[in-house]
Order: structure tokens, then sequence, then C-alpha cells
């Protein structure tokens, strides 16, 4: 080998390295503002929807956190075209912009105290803006990470999509330990809320400059890579099975992030009287077991194939949530809490870890922003917008509260079904 090919491909290893950080940190920037919003919603419910009775109040606002996501298909539709037609690189540099001005509102909103429905109106408007753009990012981050990957390494690189998600919760979690340990009760309520927003906000620029650094993807740029003038059409009449097929994987993905992650945290105050501090630091226990087992599990499948590992996974979710939840009810402690949570972010990493690559595997470079967004965003608006409040609302009609393991097994057995008619290109050449 020559040293100015040995020169190269260092410099190339150097490319990827870039890659992997411009896709994971703006990444886990874009959704740990989601996370926190998820987190702190029991004192956003007191703050900005105040109501005669508590349930009302959150669903409320947990209905307010289900708005973004009816953005999500629009964004998914605009943002992934934009991808396919301009590039990944000016996709996700749009997508963290955006994402910074809805976290700006969210961070200076005023409260129902001190303007009345303005403020409510205010958070509305920051959601709409963040599921948009949180529409556009999980397409063009995908595809910008498999893109660079070595296509025995493809389960890997993509992984770190989901392990940027999990690093938001880990961070989202940080962030409500300090606020609820170190503050009193009325300082939350008065501003220390807004302290992991505006923290967002202060990082925000960060994840700009890195990704505004990066080379676009040498498949995008390749002249090989074949272009489509219009990647929705082309997508909805070319890869209907690969769009419907990653709808039905997406579904399992979605419900457990938003009802075993996200959701958790309010579950264990309202439903378990688990003190607001010790779930902060339970769910951050499974957001960090998540994010270090997701690129493990990348990793995995490209050594057993995706199918098969997925498969396995949401067999396991299915039988293990009920028992999971029973446990937790009958010994609602921090310690019962936390192992649960690890053992929740430990199957879920096996399942969501590989579940980006297997996504973006089902489509041709020209169209795989677009077909990947369309088929995750969907499903993600159906299903996981509205998971707390449908978790909610079947507590409240069943009259126990396992009900939240009744919807995710449900998902599980979906997802299943929809991986045994999937084709696993695992490893195989992909465009």
């Amino acid at each position: 080998m020559t040293v100015q090919a040995s020169v190269s491909i260092r410099d190339f290893e150097a490319k990827r390295r870039h890659a992997i950080a411009a896709a994971t940190i703006g990444n886990g920037l874009e959704w740990f503002d989601f996370t926190v919003y998820g987190f702190f919603t029991p004192i956003i419910a007191r703050l900005f929807f105040p109501a005669i009775d508590d349930l009302t109040s959150i669903l409320l606002t947990v209905g307010t956190y289900g708005v973004g996501f009816f953005m999500r298909p629009v964004g998914a539709v605009v943002l992934g075209v934009y991808a396919d037609k301009k590039g990944r690189k000016a996709a996700l540099t749009l997508t963290i912009l955006m994402m910074a001005l809805g976290t700006a509102l969210l961070g200076f909103a005023p409260t129902y105290a001190q303007a009345g429905i303005f403020g409510p109106l205010v958070i509305v408007l920051a959601r709409l803006i963040q599921g948009f753009s949180a529409g556009g990012e999980i397409g063009g981050a995908t595809a910008f990470l498999i893109e660079y990957a070595p296509p025995e390494k493809r389960g890997f690189y993509a992984s770190w999509q989901q392990t940027s998600q999990a690093l938001a919760v880990v961070l989202g979690g940080i962030c409500g330990m300090i606020v609820t340990q170190f503050l009193d009760p009325a300082s939350i309520d008065s501003w220390g809320w807004r302290l992991p927003f505006l923290l967002g906000l202060l990082i925000g620029p960060v994840g700009f400059y890195i990704r505004a650094r990066v080379d676009e993807t040498p498949v995008f740029t390749d002249s090989h890579t074949q272009k489509s003038e219009s990647p929705l059409r082309d997508a909805l009449r070319d890869h209907p099975r690969g769009i419907a097929s990653g709808f039905g994987v997406t579904i399992l993905w979605t419900v457990c992030t938003y009802v075993l992650l996200f959701y958790m945290t309010t579950y264990a105050v309202k439903q378990l009287n688990i003190p607001l501090a010790d779930a902060f630091i339970a769910t951050t226990i499974g957001g960090l077991v998540l994010m270090l087992g997701c690129p493990i599990a990348g990793a995995l499948s490209d050594r057993i194939g995706r199918k098969r590992q997925l498969l396995f996974a949401a067999i396991a979710i299915g039988v293990l949530i009920y028992p999971l939840f029973a446990w937790v009810n009958a010994s609602p402690n921090l310690m019962t809490l936390s192992i649960v949570q690890a053992i929740l972010g430990l199957l879920l990493a096996a399942f969501t870890g590989p579940a980006p690559a297997l996504l973006a595997e089902q489509f041709p470079a020209g169209l795989r922003s677009t077909g990947l967004s369309l088929a995750y965003n969907f499903a993600v608006t159906i299903f996981g917008g509205f998971a707390a409040v449908i978790v909610t609302l079947l507590i409240e009609a069943t009259g126990t509260k396992l009900a939240p393991s009744f919807y995710v097994i449900a998902a599980a057995a979906v997802s299943a079904l929809t991986l045994l008619s999937m084709r696993d290109k695992t490893g195989k050449p992909i465009d």
C-alpha cells in the first residue's frame, strides 16, 4: 500500500468518525427537548394547563406533547424529500436550527398565570415546530450514518441514531435530578423547570457547528447514485412494501420509546406515588443501559442478521412486559423501578439498536431519506405521539395500573408479524 493510499484511508476513517459524531450529537440535542418535556409533564401541567382535576391537567399536557406529532408526517415529507434532493448535510443542518427555535419558545414561554391562554399557545407552537423538525431528523440522520458505514458494519453505524436518543434520555434525567434535588418546589415551579430547556438552547449551536463542518455522504455525491426528481412519488410508487414493513416495525419501536422511557417518569409519580427525584434516577438508569446497549446490539445484528435479532427482541418484550409492570406495582420503590428500567433499557436496545439499519436497507440511496421518514414518522404519529394519552385512558378505563403493558404487548405482536414478512439485507450491497 502506498503512503498516499494509507493517508487517504486514514482521512476517510476520520470522516466516518466525524459523521458519527455529527449525527449522534446533533440528533441527541434534537431529542433532548422532547425528553425534557416528557419528564417535566407533571410540572408543566400545573403551570400551563390548570384544570379542575389532576387527570384533566395531565391529559391536556400530554395531549400538547402529542400535538407536535401531527407535524411529524409533514416534516417527514418536506425534509425527507429535501434530504434526497439537496443532501443529508443540508437537511440535518436545517433540522437542528428549527429545533433550537422550538427550544427557545419552550424555555421562555410565559405560564398560564402570567399570560393566560397565550402561555399554552406558545407551548403548542413550540411543539409544532419541534415536531416538523423531528419529522426530518430520523430519515436524514439514519441515511447519513448508513451511507458512511462499511457494508459489514451498517448495523453498528446506524445504531448510533438510537444511541443519541438514549443519550438525550440520560441528559434529560440528569437535568431532572439536579433540578429536583437542589431546588425547592417553589423554585422549580417559578424558574427551575426552565433550566433544562435553556441548557438545550445553549448547546444547540454546538450541534449546528459540527453538522455544518461535516462532508456530504460519499454515496449521495457518487455520480452513479440515481437521484429522483420526485422522491415522494417514486417512494410511494416503487417501494410500498418497504414503507409498509418499516411502518410495522416502527410501531413497537415508538411505543416502547414513548411508554417505557418518556412516560415512565409521569407513571412513577402519578400511578406509583414515587417521588419525582427517584423517578428521574430510575429513568436515567434505563436510558444509560439503552445508550450503552444500542451500539452492541447494532454490531451483533451485523453478525447474526437484523431480522432474526429484532424478532427475538420483539417476542422477549411482549412476554416480559406484563410481569415487569406487575413487579414494580407490587413493590413501588426506587430499587425496583431502577431494576425494571434497566431491564427495559436492555430489551429496548436489542430491538431499536438494529432497527434504523433494517429500515434504511429497504430503500435505495436516492429515496432512502424519504422512504424511511415516511415509514417511521407515520407510525410514530399514530402510535407514539399519543401513547401517554392512550395508556392514561387505558388505566382509567380498565381500572388497573398494569394497562400500559397491554399496549406494549399489542405493539410487539404487530411488529413481530411484520418482521416475519420482511427481507433481511444484512451485509448485502445497497446503493
